[in-house]
């Protein structure tokens, strides 16, 4: 088996919730809606998540859990499964990076990449 039969790709669009955020508190709360698309041959499965959350003062979260918002999405060849989730930090911007760990029809385990993204609080420089 080639690589190519275990592809991919997670696309991700970050938001601030204003309306739930408190920057006098040091609150800023973000979604981000994330897109995973089998572009392989192989159906798989997702079994958990890593993400690595990283705020402007440079403190690091690392959080992992089975699935993603209370799924394993099985993804056939051409499928993709979308979710919403989101998280709070103390600073008005930051950047995530991660992974998803797979499970292929065949056994084989990979992991499929999240992309680093920025969360940015309007009028805040990166």
């Amino acid at each position: 088996m080639t690589s190519s039969n275990y592809k991919f790709i997670v696309d991700v669009i970050p938001n601030y919730i204003e309306e739930q955020s408190n920057p006098e508190m040091g609150h800023y709360v973000f979604s981000y809606t994330v897109t995973i698309t089998n572009q392989g041959d192989m159906p798989a499965k997702l079994l958990t998540r890593h993400w690595i959350i990283t705020s402007s003062d440079g403190q690091t979260q690392e959080v992992t859990g089975d699935g993603v918002v209370g799924a394993q999405p099985y993804l056939k060849p051409g499928e993709g499964f979308q979710y919403t989730s989101g998280t709070l930090m103390k600073t008005p911007s930051g950047s995530m990076t991660g992974s998803y760990q797979m499970l292929a029809d065949d056994g084989f385990e990979f992991d499929a990449q999240i992309p680093e993204f920025y969360l940015l609080a309007p009028n805040t420089l990166h």
